[in-house]
C-alpha cells in the first residue's frame, strides 16, 4: 500500500484486529444477552435472504436501503453469514488506504501520511462499527474514491464513484455543490493554494446564486462531464430497481429519509419539538423546515472552502450530522433513552438536553477546526511570500 513494510504494517495489523473482532462477535452473540452484531446487520441479512428467494428485500421491516446492498450480501445466505462483515472491515481499511493516497497527493510523505491514517486504523469507533456489521465503510470508500480521482482530475472515474455513493445513500448529494465549484479551477488546491482570500474576492465580484451568469459560469466542460456521468449512473440504477421493485424502492430508499421524524431513538436538537408536535397538522412541515439550517450552512461552507475539497466535504459531513433532525448514538444520551424505552419513564426532556449538549460540543469542535485551518493557511501564505 505504501511501498515499504513500515507503511504497510499498520494496515495489516489493523485488518487483523478487525478480523479478530468479527470472530469475537460470534462468541458474544452466542453466549451473552447483549449481542455484538449490529441489529442492522440482521436486517441486511434478512433482506438478502428475501432476494435469494426471488422476492423483495423490503419484505424485511425496517430495511431502508437500496436493493443493491441486499444483492451484495447474498453470499451471507449462500456462503457464510459473516461474509458481509468481512466486506465491511476490508472497506474500512481500504478507506484508510485512500486517505493515505489523498494525503500524499496533498504533499505529505508516505510515512507521515501513514501516521495520520493510524488515527483511523486504530480508532475503536470505526473498528467496532465495521466489525459489528455496519455498512458505512462501503460509503466511505466510494466518497474517498471520488475525492481521490477529483484530485487527480480523472473526472469520469470520480463521477462513477460519486453516482454510486449517492445511490447507496442519498446524503452525499450535499457534496455536489462544492464539487461543481471546485471543478471551476484548472487544478485542485494544494496546501499553499488557500481558498479563503480568493473566495472573498470571488464573491465581491458579484457571483451569487441569484445571478443568472453564475449558473452559466459553473457549467464548464468538466462540470458537464461530471454531472452527466454521475447523473446517468444514478438514474440508470434507480430505473432498474424501480422496474424491479416499484414504488417501495423509492419510498424506502429515499423518500423515507426525507420525511422521517423519529421521536424515540433521537438526540437531534429538533427532537423535543418533533415530539411535542407529533400529532399537530404542522408536524410534516416542521420536519421539512428542519432542513433549512443544514442547507444554509452547507451553501456557506461550499463557497468558503470549495478549493480545499477534502476539507469542505468533511465540514459538510459534520454539519449534516450535527444539525440533522434524526441523530442516533450512545453515551450520555443512552441513560435517559434506556429509561424511556425499557422502563417507560418520561425522560424526553433529558434526552433533548443531552442532544443540545451534543450539538454544542460538535459546533465548538467545528469552530476550533475552522479557526486552526485558517491560521495554518495564513502561515503558509506568509511563508511563501
Amino acid at each position: 500500500m505504501g511501498g515499504s513494510h513500515g507503511v504497510t504494517g499498520p494496515f495489516i495489523v489493523a485488518l487483523g484486529i478487525r478480523v479478530a473482532l468479527v470472530f469475537y462477535g460470534l462468541y458474544q452473540d452466542r453466549s451473552m444477552q447483549v449481542k455484538y452484531t449490529d441489529v442492522d446487520y440482521q436486517v441486511f441479512t434478512d433482506a438478502a435472504r428475501f432476494v435469494t428467494q426471488g422476492t423483495s428485500p423490503y419484505r424485511r421491516a425496517t430495511y431502508r436501503y437500496t436493493p443493491l446492498l441486499a444483492w451484495m450480501l447474498m453470499p451471507n445466505i449462500y456462503f457464510m453469514e459473516i461474509y458481509g462483515k468481512l466486506v465491511f472491515i476490508i472497506c474500512d481499511v481500504l478507506a484508510a488506504h485512500l486517505m493515505h493516497k489523498i494525503l500524499c497527493l496533498q504533499g505529505l510523505d508516505s510515512r507521515s501520511a501513514c501516521s495520520y491514517c493510524s488515527l483511523w486504523l486504530f480508532n475503536p469507533l470505526p473498528m467496532t462499527v465495521s466489525s459489528r456489521g455496519n455498512a458505512e465503510a462501503v460509503l466511505a470508500v466510494l466518497v474517498l474514491s471520488t475525492l481521490f480521482y477529483l484530485q487527480r482530475r480523472q473526472i469520469v472515474k470520480a463521477a462513477l464513484f460519486y453516482g454510486l455513493s449517492v445511490h447507496l445513500k442519498i446524503y452525499p448529494v450535499t457534496y455536489a455543490f462544492p464539487i461543481i465549484l471546485s471543478l471551476q479551477n484548472g487544478q485542485q488546491a494544494t496546501e499553499n493554494d488557500t481558498p479563503t482570500i480568493r473566495n472573498k474576492q470571488h464573491l465581491k465580484k458579484g457571483i451569487s446564486l441569484l445571478n443568472p451568469m453564475f449558473i452559466v459560469r459553473l457549467l464548464n466542460k468538466d462540470v458537464l462531464l461530471f454531472i452527466i456521468v454521475a447523473g446517468l449512473e444514478f438514474l440508470i440504477l434507480g430505473a432498474l430497481f424501480y422496474c424491479r421493485y416499484g414504488w417501495e424502492f423509492l419510498d424506502h430508499t429515499y423518500l423515507y429519509h426525507l420525511t422521517r421524524r423519529d421521536i424515540r431513538h433521537n438526540f437531534s436538537p429538533y427532537f423535543y419539538m418533533l415530539y411535542l408536535t407529533a400529532e399537530s397538522e404542522w408536524s410534516s412541515v416542521l420536519g421539512l423546515v428542519a432542513f433549512l439550517p443544514q442547507f444554509l450552512l452547507l451553501v456557506i461552507t461550499s463557497f468558503a472552502y470549495y478549493k480545499d475539497l477534502t476539507f469542505c466535504c468533511f465540514l459538510h459531513t459534520a454539519i449534516f450530522v450535527t444539525f440533522n433532525k434524526v441523530c442516533t448514538s450512545q453515551g450520555l444520551w443512552l441513560t435517559p433513552a434506556y429509561y424511556l424505552e425499557f422502563e417507560g419513564q418520561n425522560t424526553y426532556l433529558l434526552i433533548w438536553l443531552a442532544g443540545l449538549l451534543f450539538l454544542a460540543i460538535n459546533c465548538f469542535i467545528l469552530l476550533v477546526l475552522i479557526s486552526n485551518y485558517k491560521k495554518r493557511n495564513l502561515q503558509s501564505k506568509t511563508n511563501t511570500e
